[in-house]
């Protein structure tokens, strides 16, 4: 225990009683903050497509749609690092789905 505490100040690093309760409470959060960490990275993905999105003329929600639509399995890691460095690439993509949603939508009214 004491070894996992080696780096800690004071009497947390010194004590086994107190370097046990603080490798304690450092690996409960260690481990909450590795779940804090997806769900961060997963907002800052969604916040990135949904600017990149309106930029282009369409929502977050309407890109999502239209991209399951197409077909196109891609997750939102790799359309946000789309967005950010080939925007040629992401406006293909964002053509795609927008197709897709028009080929719906007019299925849709033939079956009605």
């Amino acid at each position: 225990m004491l070894k996992k505490a080696k780096g800690y100040r004071g009497r947390r690093s010194k004590l086994f009683r107190y370097a046990k309760d603080a490798v304690m409470k450092a690996q409960y959060w260690a481990y909450r903050d590795r779940k804090t960490r997806k769900r961060t990275f997963r907002y800052l993905w969604i916040q990135r497509l949904n600017a990149a999105a309106r930029a282009n003329g369409m929502t977050y929600s309407r890109l999502a749609e239209g991209l399951k639509a197409a077909g196109i399995g891609l997750d939102r890691k790799i359309l946000a690092d789309l967005a950010v460095t080939d925007e040629a690439a992401f406006k293909s993509i964002i053509d795609q789905a927008k197709s897709a949603l028009e080929d719906k939508a007019k299925s849709k009214k033939k079956a009605a």
